[in-house]
């Protein structure tokens, strides 16, 4: 069996998605799934040298896609220290949220007449309410973020589900400092099905309406806990 690098994450697995024509941003694309879903935690400095070696790639097409992520706001480059996983603000994260409800609800209000293609959705709904029956916290996490991501994809806009691509995953280090997967995530199950069900049934200002206050609320909650962490973070 062979060694694996330390602090590469396990990226060595993901060597095979780069085929033949590795480039940037498909070097950038793995490292952003990897931050998305906490190998790399906010605060941890990313090593050329592991991570080069993982993916078998070269210094430089790994530098051009640390500078892709810092120009998503996932990465911060430290001069002669390095770069590192973004560690968010507070203001961060409401500016995240007020973004999200801009997309998020003129996605929901700009839905033609019914029925809608709404298989992805219900799939990231069941997939949710599954983890939580396992008990597969981080699980559930991941299946909200898919609802709101197959949400904002009801607008068929490949510009639009980019954005949404790069706002939650930026939203997602703010998760990772939480780390409470179920006190932030379990509460809006019932939410995400609410939700589904009223654009099932064609009611889309219905739609529109409990995802306003679903993002409210969950907005609320974060920024409360997060400041919390961060303010105490900052004490110790």
């Amino acid at each position: 069996m062979g060694t694996t690098e330390p602090g590469a994450g396990g990226l060595a697995d993901d060597r095979a998605l780069l085929g033949r024509t590795s480039t940037a941003e498909r070097v950038a694309d793995i490292l952003r799934t990897r931050i998305a879903e906490g190998y790399f935690p906010p605060g941890e400095r990313l090593s050329e040298d592991s991570i080069g070696k993982a993916l078998g790639v070269s210094r430089n097409t790994l530098r051009e896609a640390f500078r892709l992520l810092t120009h998503e706001r996932l990465l911060v480059h430290e001069l002669n220290r390095g770069v590192f996983v973004r560690m968010l603000a507070v203001q961060d994260v409401e500016d995240i949220y007020r973004t999200r409800q801009l997309v998020e609800c003129a996605v929901v209000q700009g839905l033609g007449e019914p029925p809608y293609d709404l298989a992805a959705l219900d799939a990231a709904v069941t997939g949710g309410e599954r983890c939580a029956r396992e008990r597969d916290w981080k699980g559930v996490s991941t299946a909200n973020i898919h609802f709101h991501r197959e949400l904002v994809a009801l607008a068929g806009s490949a510009r639009t589900d980019e954005l949404m691509r790069s706002v939650l995953a930026e939203l997602r280090l703010a998760f990772h400092v939480v780390d409470d997967p179920r006190g932030l995530h379990q509460p809006y199950l019932v939410r995400n099905r609410e939700i589904l069900e009223a654009l099932r049934a064609g009611e889309r200002t219905r739609a529109e309406r409990l995802l306003a206050d679903y993002l409210d609320d969950s907005r609320t909650r974060l920024v409360e806990t997060y400041a919390g962490l961060v303010v105490g973070s900052e004490r110790a």
